[in-house]
């Protein structure tokens, strides 16, 4: 089967795109949404997002891709990260599958899906903003830009990863003092098409040539 994408109309396309770059990365992104009329009461932003990776280790840096709501504004996290510069990229493990889709529902703008999702949150060391409870690890980022691409357009957004919290229980050291994470126990939750995602399964590994 050959099929041209040009001729196909954008939800297809959409559709076709998210059933065949698999699995993808979810990024499960927290952002400020708090406001001067709200400064009695902390509420922040939590939503997933599969076009998502790092690009850069020089500086590192990793990107998101953000679209509009169906009203043509920007979704919040693009909003709250264009006004306030940080965020936390969290990976989520299967057993918070139901959350992060939980996550994606639409909420009015300043409304927390922390709150609607039960979730709770702690202080995150070399960062402003707290991490959530859960994840094994939460990267503290901060913006470096924001391309708008496309006809929509998507917010392309780049963030600098400031610093990084790492589970104990999936960290160890090498003898070189490297710092090597546990894919297994990290156990990533993973994006597939429609309603399904995907776990790690088992682990190949192939040494690469000298």
């Amino acid at each position: 089967m050959n099929i041209d994408l040009t001729e196909l109309a954008k939800g297809d396309v959409y559709r076709l795109m998210i059933q065949t770059i698999v699995p993808r990365p979810i990024a499960w992104v927290l952002s400020d949404s708090r406001s001067s009329e709200k400064s009695d009461r902390d509420s922040f932003n939590l939503a997933p997002f599969s076009y998502f990776n790092g690009i850069s280790s020089d500086p590192p840096t990793m990107m998101i891709s953000v679209g509009k709501k169906v009203d043509g504004s920007k979704k919040d996290t693009w909003r709250n990260i264009e006004e306030r510069d940080e965020f936390v990229i969290h990976i989520a493990s299967p057993d918070l599958a139901e959350a992060v889709t939980k996550s994606a529902a639409s909420l009015a703008h300043g409304e927390s899906e922390i709150d609607a999702g039960g979730l709770e949150l702690t202080e995150f060391d070399g960062s402003s903003l707290p991490r959530v409870v859960g994840p094994k690890i939460a990267m503290a980022c901060r913006l470096a830009t924001i391309l708008e691409y496309g006809e929509t357009p998507q917010g392309i957004i780049f963030g600098e990863i400031r610093s990084m919290w790492v589970d104990d229980a999936i960290a160890s050291t090498d003898e070189k003092g490297r710092v090597q994470i546990d894919a297994a126990g990290l156990a990533p939750l993973a994006r597939l098409g429609g309603n399904d995602y995907a776990e790690l399964g088992s682990i190949l590994t192939v040494e690469r040539p000298r």
